[in-house]
């Protein structure tokens, strides 16, 4: 499948973008902005955001002066259909869906719509017991995430029931997984056990995602990351176990200390983390979703351990692609925390982006707020805009109890631009401990 967007009116009438694979477009007067437009004066800098995953397409205004209208609405977001037409000033394009160029392109200015094509069926086999069923095309990518009916069901009968393993108690629940204290059997050792929630098991981007952590986590050992022990499916179920870590993550750390970690303990604690991170982008992994509630911490002074979790948004930046993992119209990540070009370009991060993350959470854990002026209740279109276009705020104004080499390493952290940043985990640790 893929999505075009035909520019039908303004000054780049005729020109076709095409997407054939998840991406995000950006429209505006900005000089970086995919769809630049720099002499329409009814366009903001940041005007709009498109994020493509064909056959979806989602929109959403940026918060503009004049608006942006889809088919002669003003809309703020909007998930966008075939033939739908986009505008703001003198510039309209054409939403385009169908098949791509290989299997049935349509004339040069025609629209899809004119082209309808049949659904294609692939077939797919369950990852638990191996059924094979067929669906429709455009889910072909999530093959490998299939789960089918029955499985569900079993699922849903005994959601946390796993052989080799005795479950303790509920440890927490979130948006697609439960998480369990859990004993291994041979060994006696705690455990933490990852699960999917029965009521997610058919979500493709929920079951795709825990399965890149699982995968990540695998593939990733030391000692500043949860270690992996085991995974695997049982009666429908898909499930990660690793080592149970004894105390809390770093957010909560923080609030237990009023707000404000202490400067000696965040130092430590992303000193840890940053090691995680170098060996990580060895690895050729970043990590996408860096932030305190996916650092576990255990013990404290000298004896404080920072081990990073969660990776389930870990992408391989040595292959060109994207990982298929956000959704249209879903934001991966905690949205404050992504630098710029995430989310100009989120198929194309780098170690720089983790680099922006960890100087948002160490501003923090420092100050116990983040480094952009937003309200309590920001929307993300303001957020999303804030990161576009507010400069950050130097961690001095807000932690004037910091030393300033140290607030210095972390304001450089959050430049806007990915080459003025420390251009390596391992170099942002050596400066905050020679700093400290």
């Amino acid at each position: 499948m893929q999505v075009n967007l035909r520019v039908i009116a303004g000054p780049y009438k005729g020109r076709i973008f095409t997407f054939t694979q998840h991406d995000s477009f950006l429209i505006g007067r900005n000089p970086e902005a995919h769809l630049c437009l720099p002499e329409d004066r009814f366009f903001s800098r940041n005007h709009c955001l498109l994020e493509i995953n064909p056959p979806h397409s989602f929109l959403r205004d940026l918060g503009s002066t004049n608006g942006t209208f889809v088919n002669g609405q003003r809309v703020r977001e909007v998930f966008l259909n075939n033939g739908d037409r986009i505008q703001g000033g003198e510039t309209v394009l054409c939403v385009e869906v169908g098949v791509g160029a290989d299997n049935q392109s349509p004339r040069p200015g025609s629209s899809l719509e004119d082209h309808p094509t049949a659904p294609l069926f692939v077939t797919v086999e369950c990852i638990n017991c191996g059924r094979r069923e067929q669906v429709q095309a455009s889910a072909a990518d999530e093959k490998f995430t299939f789960v089918c009916e029955d499985c569900r069901i079993e699922l849903k009968k005994n959601p946390h029931t796993i052989p080799g393993y005795e479950t303790v108690r509920l440890i927490g629940r979130g948006g697609m997984g439960a998480v369990m204290l859990g004993r291994e059997q041979k060994t006696g050792r705690p455990v933490a056990i990852k699960t999917l929630l029965p009521e997610f098991a058919v979500s493709d981007k929920a079951m795709k995602r825990f399965m890149r952590e699982i995968d990540v986590a695998s593939a990733l050992q030391h000692r500043n990351i949860v270690e992996f022990i085991d995974r695997g499916t049982y009666n429908g179920m898909i499930y990660l176990v690793t080592e149970f870590v004894d105390g809390c993550d770093a957010a909560r750390l923080a609030e237990s200390h009023g707000g404000q970690l202490p400067y000696p303990d965040a130092i430590s604690v992303l000193a840890q983390s940053l090691d995680a991170l170098s060996y990580a982008h060895a690895a050729g992994y970043i990590h996408r979703d860096f932030k305190d509630q996916n650092i576990l911490v255990s013990g404290q002074g000298r004896d404080l351990v920072a081990k990073l979790t969660d990776f389930g948004l870990a992408k391989s930046f040595t292959h060109s692609g994207m990982s298929g993992v956000t959704m249209a119209g879903e934001m991966a990540g905690t949205l404050a925390y992504m630098p710029p070009e995430q989310l100009r370009n989120f198929r194309d991060v780098r170690p720089q982006s983790d680099i922006y993350a960890v100087g948002m959470t160490a501003y923090s854990l420092l100050s116990g707020t983040i480094a952009l002026d937003l309200p309590k209740k920001s929307s993300i279109n303001n957020t999303i805009r804030a990161i576009f276009e507010q400069p950050t705020i130097p961690l001095k104004q807000r932690a004037p109890n910091v030393p300033d080499p140290i607030c210095q390493i972390i304001d450089r952290a959050l430049s806007k631009d990915p080459t003025q940043r420390w251009q390596s985990a391992a170099a942002m640790r050596n400066a905050l401990l020679h700093a400290a």
